[in-house]
């Protein structure tokens, strides 16, 4: 190995430490003046139909399809859940806040064992109206889910009209979805 060669294998992390360090730079600077958003990677189902899929179900639930989300006759939500993701216990109260005014929610349990999914919805409450498992996570594929929690509003003719990656919070309901949800009934 020549002296230029040993020189740049060398110098290689320092130009990687220096790349990284100007993309964080950028980061931070764009979430300090407010212009970062995470959650800002859009959804390629929005305005589409909901994916065509049929799931088994979980617990007493005898599972559902993508037919019986259009069949409600109002617009439904869709959530994609796990017993193992933390922030899924933390939207589990909002989830039961909408059940309790009337808004269909249907749960997709994702990549969970049978037994923890039961036991996640004995001990944080079953907000859903089916849940259906996607052990393999291809309906989860067919969505493009990013990770769990996300939730799809799906409306009455099927359509997919939001999106929200992450954890549902009071927040977030009354600021986009219930806004939303009044233009759709």
């Amino acid at each position: 190995m020549t002296a230029i060669n040993r020189r740049l294998v060398l110098l290689l992390p320092l130009g990687i430490a220096g790349v990284a360090g100007v993309g964080l730079y950028s980061m931070l600077d764009r979430m300090r003046s407010g212009k970062f958003d995470p959650r800002g990677v859009p959804s390629a189902l929005i305005g589409k139909p909901v994916p065509t899929f049929t799931l088994p179900g979980q617990g007493d639930s005898p599972g559902f399809s993508s037919a019986d989300l259009k069949a409600q006759g109002r617009p439904v939500l869709l959530n994609f859940f796990a017993s193992w993701c933390v922030p899924c216990i933390a939207e589990a109260d909002v989830l039961l806040a909408l059940k309790q005014s009337g808004q269909p929610v249907f749960g997709i349990a994702y990549k969970d064992k049978t037994e923890a999914t039961d036991a996640f919805l004995r001990q944080h409450g079953n907000p859903y109206v089916q849940v259906g498992r996607d052990a393999a996570g291809s309906v989860a594929i067919d969505f493009g889910l990013y990770g769990v929690p996300e939730s799809y509003l799906i409306d009455t003719t099927g359509t997919v009209r939001w999106r929200f990656a992450g954890g549902l919070t009071a927040d977030v309901v009354r600021q986009e979805l219930a806004p939303l949800l009044k233009t759709l009934t």
